[in-house]
């Protein structure tokens, strides 16, 4: 798993953002195993603590499940769950100031959908 930190977020945020990720692109699937605490946070070099951090708020969030002795699974509903929620969230918080930018630069939206992503 790669992550590139930055100093802007605590780490179990971006830790909990990463895996998030991985469920919403189909990498961790429903009923998948998360990798270990301590795998993690071998691999990362961060504490566990700081794993067992963002795993908790996965739990929180509805999206993952303890499996006492056995490690953390992905939750059936869990990719449907994320859609709905990083819709409302890109909705909410992100598109308002990117129609404000269209509308500031002028921009059409045949000119949107003509031009190639990324």
């Amino acid at each position: 798993m790669q992550i590139n930190w930055n100093n802007k977020e605590p780490i179990y945020l971006q830790l909990r953002d990463r895996l998030v990720e991985l469920i919403m692109d189909g990498v961790l699937k429903e009923g998948d195993a998360l990798p270990s605490v301590r795998q993690i946070s071998s691999e990362q070099r961060i504490n566990p603590i700081t794993v067992s951090k963002a795993f908790q708020l996965l739990v929180d969030d509805g999206l993952v499940e303890k499996r006492r002795g056995l490690g953390m699974y992905v939750l059936n509903g869990a990719k449907d769950k994320l859609a709905t929620d990083e819709r409302a969230k890109f909705l909410t918080d992100e598109w308002p100031q990117i129609a404000e930018r269209i509308e500031r630069l002028g921009l059409g939206l045949d000119e949107l959908l003509r031009h190639p992503k990324g």
